[in-house]
């Protein structure tokens, strides 16, 4: 189909493999396929496990596994279930982290109240059940009643005045935005890990990663995934 004239398709492929343009790779559906986006989890992870990886101080993960929906070598699936095993982090004690997509939602705890709908985001501690929605919105205590009995602390936390000032003071201030690369890096790098898994999901193996050094242990060959092999004239 004709490039329409609005559009440098050399430019929006970018890196990835040179294909001939269609409408259907554009605009929303791009996050769906494996040359251009990362699926569900690439796309909205950034926006709902963000927070508790902030708030636990999740750092990497050591063990990931993953089940999905079929899938090929252009589309991710449209439902995966990804799980990752965080080890003990000073007082903080290991801890296991679960990611639903394409409209699966986590099981329902026996303790929320009837009516209520499971959000983005649910924490199951011995002491307690919180849930928020995306972006970390709505935090609540479930059931409802211990959240009526809750006597929330004073604002401690900085407040950012959005994304888009708190990046351009950072600039204009050289000073260290509060999702900086050294932060959004790990934060992306666990959610890749989680596509990994997806993609190697068949060989019915818990995947076994080493942070420090960036690579699988027990599985050699999903190591070749964390590379990418850049198009002609878009080579780092």
């Amino acid at each position: 189909m004709p490039v329409p004239k609005t559009l440098n398709w050399d430019v929006w492929l970018g890196p990835a493999p040179e294909k001939a343009y269609h409408p259907d790779i554009c605009h929303f559906n791009w996050r769906g396929l494996r040359d251009y986006g990362t699926g569900a989890l690439g796309d909205m992870g950034a926006h709902i496990y963000d927070h508790p990886f902030w708030a636990l101080n999740l750092g990497m993960p050591t063990r990931i596994q993953a089940s999905s929906s079929v899938f090929n070598n252009e589309f991710w699936p449209l439902a995966e279930v990804i799980t990752y095993e965080f080890p003990a982090r000073g007082y903080m004690p290991p801890v296991k982290v679960t990611w639903f997509d394409g409209g699966l939602r986590a099981p329902r705890p026996f303790e929320m109240d009837q009516g209520t709908r499971v959000n983005s985001a649910l924490y199951l501690g011995d002491k307690g059940i919180l849930m928020h929605g995306d972006y970390g919105s709505n935090p609540q205590l479930i059931p409802k009643k211990a959240m009526d009995a809750f006597v929330p602390p004073k604002p401690w936390l900085p407040r950012s005045p959005g994304i888009y000032a708190e990046w351009i003071d950072s600039i204009r201030n050289n000073a260290k935005s509060s999702t900086d690369f050294s932060y959004a890096s790990r934060l992306v790098e666990t959610m890749m890990l989680g596509n990994i898994a997806v993609l190697t999901a068949n060989r019915n193996i818990t995947l076994e990663y080493d942070p420090d050094n960036m690579k699988f242990i027990n599985l050699p060959e999903a190591n070749d995934l964390l590379h990418y092999e850049y198009r002609k004239g878009w080579t780092l």
